[in-house]
């Protein structure tokens, strides 16, 4: 992964600094409890890893996420189950794809759709504020994929393609309403025919939805549209309430592709919004649903939720979860009314292998030793790397990373490195050489946005050897502890979570000491920071301003 770059660097201002190892631990009680045979557990992509869309392509399946200002954008996932997981690539693995200096996190690629056609993959996006929607193509789901195709004529966000059995091809997305919106939040599902071959739409547009499934109450967000056709029915499948706690699924089905559509009797098909707010270990946010048949004529839904504490605080983003679907007199349901998403659930009959769902979900240590030729897929840039920071081959078994001078509130690409928080309860930790120049410090990052992140790293001043930890949540920065250390070479440092509750503690050669505990770590939580991303946590250089 990622070889491209991993070409040498240009020259810059600072020698690199050297981290051995990364580690991270995650040991949450909802995925400590016994898992029985044939069962999985919720979530199957625990994480950020937000707006799943599925497809089917022979006896596998496709998966891919939103990954906003992220670099490598849109993962894909293989499974032969649909419960465990494996990423083999990216939609936009290359800086040349996009580019999204000067955007918040939380903009860029938004909820991407993927669909299989006659030995051809598709995948239509939103680049938001950042060239518009596009669709991307590829005969190999691990890539490479196309250039973006830029589709001009669509506005709007969440682009999907639907390929009836007739051979003809269709574009749903959402946009605004055809007259002025009434309220804020108000949307509608727009149809379109689609030209394969020249990879744009034509003709006329159609709304098939205007606000939501019962426009006299005012819905918001009506969104993320699939459509799908069975017995001779076309389901439009779309999210409904925005992504929060009022998120939800609805259904609606029609005889022919341009409507009417009629809406579900038992909609929404998909919610957590009905369930009281003071239940243990909650589920919240659910929806934004894609449909997929099973090998076994079951059909299934992935969707994304977040696991939440003290009420509204998640840490963990936005999660990809998996449930089947059940059909009823036409119509389909993926959770009755009043129903909390289960953690443990009956898993698929055409399951393989073990129960385990590691290292995508379940409790789990993972350690990255930085022997291997390339960064490995659970790595990320914040934003597209303009120059080659980052090098395996000069220092074999350690990863060097050229400090760049971008801070962490920075709209460019700082020179920070980082994979996802999975769990409530978690440790990551490294080992890193001391940086021998005085402009360089360097450590260990726990980042939501460019807003809200806590950094504790180490740096030469007035000629000792240093340790903080810096904190911004949302305003300026500001340094909330330090401590002098002593002349050493390697260090090592560790972050710890539980919930909103943050540890950040060091080793000097004399055994693990905090540096701060009870650090209120709920700044990194999506309600508290904003936007559509979850915590990230990784390796930091930078060359620091002189004072």
């Amino acid at each position: 992964m990622l070889a491209a770059l991993l070409a040498p660097w240009p020259l810059l201002a600072a020698e690199p600094v050297l981290f051995d190892w990364f580690q991270y631990h995650g040991d949450d009680a909802v995925f400590a409890t016994p898992l029985p045979d044939g069962s999985y557990r919720n979530p199957v992509l625990a994480g950020f890893h937000p707006d799943p869309s599925i497809t089917r392509a022979g006896d596998r399946f496709y998966l891919v996420n939103s990954s906003f200002a992220y670099f490598p954008g849109i993962p894909v996932f293989e499974s032969q189950d649909l419960v465990h997981w494996k990423q083999i690539g990216n939609v936009i693995d290359r800086p040349s794809q996009l580019d999204f200096d000067g955007l918040g996190l939380s903009r860029g690629v938004f909820a991407p759709a993927i669909e299989y056609h006659d030995g051809v993959f598709y995948v239509v996006n939103t680049a938001v504020d950042s060239g518009g929607n596009f669709l991307a193509t590829a005969s190999n789901p691990a890539g490479p994929w196309s250039d973006p195709i830029w589709l001009p004529t669509i506005d709007g966000i969440d682009p999907s393609l639907f390929f009836d059995d007739d051979g003809r091809v269709y574009l749903l997305n959402n946009d605004l309403p055809e007259e002025k919106p009434r309220y804020d939040g108000h949307r509608a599902i727009w149809l379109q025919a689609f030209d394969l071959e020249k990879k744009q739409p034509f003709g006329p547009r159609k709304v098939l939805i205007d606000g939501g499934v019962d426009p006299s109450t005012n819905p918001i967000w009506i969104e993320g549209p699939h459509l799908l056709k069975r017995d001779g029915w076309y389901y439009l499948n779309c999210a409904e309430g925005g992504t929060g706690p009022q998120h939800s699924q609805v259904i609606l089905r029609s005889r022919d592709v341009w409507g009417p559509y009629t809406p579900s009797p038992h909609n929404p098909i998909l919610t957590q919004r009905d369930l009281p707010d003071d239940r243990p270990q909650p589920i919240t946010n659910a929806g934004h649903a894609d449909l997929v048949q099973g090998l076994d004529g079951q059909w299934w839904a992935t969707f994304l939720a977040s696991r939440n504490y003290g009420g509204v605080h998640y840490n963990t983003g936005r999660e990809t979860f998996l449930l089947p679907v059940e059909w009823k007199d036409g119509w389909p349901m993926i959770l009755p009314p009043q129903t909390a998403i289960p953690y443990v659930a009956k898993a698929p009959t055409f399951m393989h292998g073990k129960a385990a769902q590691a290292p995508l979900s379940g409790n789990f240590s993972w350690r990255d030793e930085f022997d291997g030729p390339t960064l490995g897929p659970e790595w990320m840039y914040v934003r597209v790397p303009k120059q080659a920071w980052v090098d395996l081959d000069s220092h074999r078994g350690q990863l060097a990373i050229r400090p760049l001078a971008e801070n962490l509130d920075s709209l460019r690409n700082p020179s920070l490195l980082v994979r996802r928080q999975q769990h409530m309860r978690f440790e990551a930790s490294t080992a890193m050489q001391v940086p021998t120049e005085a402009g360089t410090e360097a450590g260990i990052v726990a980042f939501q946005n460019e807003d809200h992140w806590l950094f504790m790293g180490v740096r030469r001043h007035d000629g000792q050897l240093q340790l903080f930890l810096r904190r911004r949540d949302g305003g300026g920065e500001r340094e909330v502890a330090s401590r002098i250390l002593p002349a050493i070479g390697q260090l090592q440092l560790k972050i710890t979570g539980d919930q909103g509750d943050y540890g950040f503690a060091y080793d000097a050669g004399a055994g693990w000491q905090w540096l701060q505990q009870h650090e209120d770590g709920s700044i990194l939580s999506t309600d508290v920071a904003g936007g559509f991303v979850g915590a990230v946590l990784g390796p930091y250089a930078r060359i620091a301003p002189q004072e």
